[in-house]
């Protein structure tokens, strides 16, 4: 009855297509939920792709995180064998086995064993299959690989019908079925049928690039259904297969108003004070040695000092010489390693190529869920500059941190006579901040200067900048203008200690001029004493005359009045009888 009703379902009746999603990390976008349930689905490639790790990690997700259980079948390599590989990827088949959640069949064919009066025949792997399913009520089914059951296959026209009969006695059982195919030489699969029968089909393929291997995931085909129709880099690393299908990501992340410190105060006051947008990409481009891994060190030290989870993805020095190198300079990023908030994954770029470098990234990304995000330098993942590759892969990395929120910084490497305008790898477009550095020989010395080349969205400085290191870390200096000139490093020195000199020669002038100043003054106010002293006596003696005179002038009177008087008294002398 269960059958019947499996039967009856959407999944098979193409109603609305049901989806059973696979657990891997970047398929089930890519598939848009994941493999047809009740359906077959091809997975072919050629040797090495990763086939039989794709259809273990289906069950296992299945049975681990969406109660699934699930069959494996294998025709090539025993139970034992498998349960042994899949340990590296940290999936315990054993103990799913011993949960009733997983069954693993080894199936040794013979054709002696599944031909009957000279006719190639199913119904012995028919029947058990189907205890397998029954015996743990299984929702999956992997077969692992076709061509080994049908090895022994001559007729054209009897491998399609039996081929045909598998594939129908899957879906009437309505078990979600992953069947392996080994690649052909001018199809999909050997036989070139199994492609045309299979609701899906999935191509694994394993190339060899620049003496670099990159795996890479193709949906050729999915009936009923809208899929990713792209290549897609896939990396099978210590938790299982990885996807990363970031070409299918539109630009709808939402853009942040705050800002983030990038760490150098100067280069915060050039970008309106505030520093950059959260989520924002930021480009540092420049020759060597003008300070890229400097204002790398600088970021994310930042970042772990407001107590945010950093990563710095370094591809020109190992862990140790770069913590080493930046303490020197006063950074000292050990302390947020120690704490848990710095991560600092030191590689070489040759090790994976670009697809896996992607991968990668973003398998890091997203279990350590970092707030910033620093690549140094993005140069080193190719040995062209005008890398194709390079430019799609940055492009898919920055479209998937921005989804994250996360705050990127890159640097890239360019060469002394690289143009301010342009960027060797090519991505300065895409970037929402360019800064770039450069290296100026001027008076028999190289200085670093630092200018904001754009910075999308806020208002910031077009000032040229001195780049300094100090025991502090890494700062900017004040723009020094000398006529239309910018002077920097010993010149600058040079200038600034003339114009202190200047300066207090000019200081001593003023002193000297104000001492004869106040001498002259000292001596006009002895003068100015002088004669008000001299004015004073003569005022004296001018009194002192006119005093006299009149004093002899009230005695004359006097005297005369006294001889008038006795004249008077001497001609009358009647008065005197």
């Amino acid at each position: 009855m269960a059958l019947r009703q499996r039967k009856a379902s959407p999944s098979t009746s193409g109603a609305q297509l049901r989806k059973s999603p696979t657990g891997i990390l970047g398929l089930d976008e890519i598939t848009d939920g994941g493999l047809p349930a009740g359906r077959p689905t091809l997975v072919c490639g050629a040797a090495g792709c990763g086939k039989t790790m794709l259809a273990a990690e289906f069950l296992v997700r299945g049975a681990q995180d969406f109660g699934e259980p699930g069959v494996f079948m294998m025709f090539e390599e025993t139970a034992a064998e498998l349960a042994e590989n899949m340990l590296s990827l940290g999936f315990d088949l054993e103990k799913l086995q011993r949960q009733k959640k997983i069954a693993l069949d080894f199936v040794r064919v013979e054709r002696s064993e599944i031909e009957e009066t000279g006719e190639y025949d199913l119904e012995g792997l028919f029947i058990r299959l189907g205890y397998a399913i029954d015996s743990i009520k299984a929702k999956r089914v992997a077969l692992d690989t076709i061509e080994a059951l049908f090895a022994g296959v001559t007729n054209h026209a009897i491998l399609r019908a039996e081929l045909r009969r598998l594939f129908r006695w899957l879906k009437d059982r309505g078990v979600t079925a992953v069947i392996t195919g080994e690649r052909g030489e001018s199809s999909f699969t050997r036989y070139g049928l199994e492609e045309y029968v299979a609701d899906c089909v999935i191509l694994l393929d394993h190339r060899i690039v620049n003496q670099v291997s990159t795996r890479r995931l193709r949906v050729v085909k999915y009936r009923g259904s809208a899929h990713g129709t792209n290549e897609y880099p896939f990396l099978i690393g210590a938790r299982g297969i990885s996807v990363l299908p970031i070409t299918s990501l539109a630009l709808n992340h939402a853009a942040s108003r705050q800002r983030v410190a990038t760490g150098i105060q100067g280069l915060d006051e050039m970008l309106g004070g505030l520093g950059v947008f959260q989520g924002s990409s930021v480009l540092v481009s420049g020759s060597p040695g003008t300070g890229k891994s400097s204002i790398a060190a600088s970021f994310v030290d930042a970042a772990c000092a407001r107590g945010e989870r950093a990563i710095l993805f370094a591809y020109e020095e190992s862990e140790s010489q770069l913590l080493r190198n930046m303490q020197s300079i006063g950074i000292r990023l050990e302390r947020w390693v120690r704490k848990g908030l710095l991560k600092i994954e030191s590689t070489r770029p040759t090790l994976h190529g670009l697809e896996q470098h992607l991968v990668h990234m973003y398998n890091l990304v997203s279990e350590f869920a970092p707030s910033v995000v620093a690549v140094d330098p993005i140069s080193n993942l190719t040995e062209h500059t005008e890398d194709a590759g390079l430019k799609l892969t940055l492009m898919r990395l920055i479209d998937f941190l921005k989804t994250k929120g996360t705050t990127a910084l890159f640097t890239s490497l360019t060469s002394d006579s690289a143009a301010a305008a342009s960027s060797e790898v090519g991505v300065s477009s895409l970037m929402d901040s360019w800064l770039w550095l450069n290296n100026v020989a001027f008076n028999g010395e190289r200085t670093r200067t630092l200018q904001v080349l754009k910075s999308r969205g806020m208002a910031h400085s077009n000032q040229v900048r001195e780049f300094v290191f100090s025991d502090r870390g890494v700062d900017l200096i004040d723009v020094y203008m000398f006529g239309d000139q910018v002077l920097t490093g010993t010149a600058r020195q040079s200038h600034e200690a003339q114009l202190q000199a200047s300066t207090e020669l000019r200081g001593r002038d003023h002193a000297r001029r104000l001492r004869d100043l106040a001498n002259r003054r000292k001596a006009l106010d002895a003068q100015i004493a002088a004669l008000t002293l001299e004015a004073e006596e003569r005022a004296g003696e001018v009194e002192f005359a006119i005093a006299r005179e009149q004093m002899e002038a009230e005695g004359a009177q006097t005297r005369a009045r006294s001889m008038s008087a006795a004249r008077s008294a001497t001609s009358n002398p009647r008065s005197r009888g």
